[in-house]
């Protein structure tokens, strides 16, 4: 589904907080520098700091050593653009585009935790999927927290799209089950599905989201073609913990990196690609509901070095 498309202006915007933290912190380091020993220490605390994960800053730092004690990168402007090719060959070939079914409705399941932007995360794609001229459903399978359901309602006003819901404390999967029903009769394009914001601790919790996914591929056998995990840029490493609980349950096939503008620590998807084998398709880069881009590696990395 190649509905999002990448704006440089817009990465940038989103990932102004980890360049001025990174990009410009590491310039300010090492312009006009001899690298040494000591500063390819400090460049191994700032990518730890950044979130890139432990494993991912040693790696990448004792490779650079290499090449440092080898000659090969003298300067501290070469270290900078060692970065930045290292970290960009970090991703392998992934298939980063939404799925789409080959017979309407694609139906994209949406899960993660309280707090961390999943349904304003759902309303990003579904005026996407609008904008593109497709027509959208929303199952509003949230039904635990209160004014969840009344929140995803007040969006698809505001987007145009009709939403399937049920009273507060109703049956998630009874809410899906009428969703997908209704996406069938009414022969929509897209069935967003928000689900509840479990925390992923909760084995109950976790057990109605594989039923809420049974349900759906009951009636309509491949579904569902995407199962997104909205995870919290700002939470750092607990997003990982949380991501491989998730898709041990309901088998994540794409993450949505939410809240990407509000962080300094954007080398959270680093750690992301080299702790889970899921990788990051959308990052949210504001509040709008047009705030959202496609994940591109080459771009992120540009982005969080930018240096002002």
């Amino acid at each position: 589904m190649a509905l999002f498309r990448s704006a440089v202006d817009a990465i940038r915007r989103g990932v102004a907080r980890t360049a001025k933290a990174l990009g410009a912190g590491l310039k300010s380091l090492l312009h006009g520098r001899a690298l040494s020993e000591e500063l390819i220490d400090e460049i191994e605390s700032r990518l730890i700091a950044a979130d890139v994960g432990v494993r991912a800053a040693r790696e990448i730092t004792e490779a650079l050593r290499r090449d440092f004690r080898a000659g090969q990168v003298p300067r501290g402007e070469d270290a900078i653009e060692f970065l930045k090719r290292t970290l960009k060959q970090r991703w392998g070939p992934q298939d980063r585009t939404l799925a789409i079914a080959p017979t309407p409705p694609t139906v994209l399941l949406v899960c993660g935790v309280n707090g961390a932007g999943k349904t304003t995360s759902v309303a990003k794609i579904a005026k996407t999927l609008r904008d593109e001229g497709r027509s959208v459903l929303l199952a509003a399978a949230d039904t635990f927290r209160a004014g969840a359901v009344a929140q995803l309602s007040i969006w698809a006003e505001r987007l145009g799209v009709e939403v399937v819901r049920g009273q507060q404390g109703a049956d998630p999967a009874a809410v899906t089950f009428d969703a997908v029903e209704a996406a069938l009769a009414r022969k929509v394009d897209a069935l967003l599905v928000d689900t509840a914001g479990r925390l992923h601790t909760q084995e109950p919790l976790m057990r109605q989201l594989s039923k809420i996914r049974s349900v759906i591929s009951r009636r309509i056998p491949d579904a569902p073609h995407e199962t997104l995990l909205v995870l919290d840029a700002t939470s750092g490493q607990n997003a990982i913990q949380q991501a491989r609980v998730f898709r041990e349950a309901v088998q994540i096939t794409g993450i949505f990196l939410a809240k990407l503008d509000g962080t300094a620590r954007g080398g959270i998807v680093v750690a992301i690609r080299d702790e889970l084998d899921v990788p990051v398709k959308l990052v949210g880069v504001g509040e709008r509901p047009e705030d959202v881009q496609p994940f591109d590696p080459d771009r992120f990395v540009e982005a969080m070095f930018e240096q002002e």
